[in-house]
């Protein structure tokens, strides 16, 4: 079993930044790829960005894409989800997930964190 447990989450302003930070822990915890998804009320939960053991392999959403980056410490089996230059749409509930490879970790199948809020107001 992976326990993943994220932290990081608040209220900030449009423009801000903050840092998501996800803890693996549990048998072949730090050998997993690792990934994060937000959702939205009402809406299914959107894969955002995901990045693979050796950190070669890194996915990210176009919504993201050039404002978020992930970024990982295997030797304290941390993912981390840099986010800039954040909007109003980027309000959610972020969840942390683990799987296999990347592609698998893009598709939700895997373990999943507890999910931190994120407000941005404008």
């Amino acid at each position: 079993q992976v326990l993943l447990t994220e932290s990081g989450g608040g209220l900030v302003q449009a423009g801000d930044s903050l840092t998501l930070s996800c803890t693996a822990s549990g048998r072949r915890a730090n050998t997993l790829a690792m990934g994060w998804f937000r959702q939205v009320p009402d809406k299914e939960r959107e894969p955002i960005a995901a990045i693979s053991w050796s950190s070669e392999n890194i996915y990210y959403a176009d919504s993201v894409k050039g404002r978020f980056t992930i970024t990982r410490d295997n030797t304290k089996s941390t993912a981390y989800l840099n986010m800039t230059n954040l909007k109003p749409e980027d309000t959610a509930v972020y969840f942390c997930t683990a799987d296999l490879v990347v592609e698998y970790v893009k598709s939700g199948l895997g373990h999943w964190g507890q999910g931190t809020q994120v407000t941005v107001s404008k």
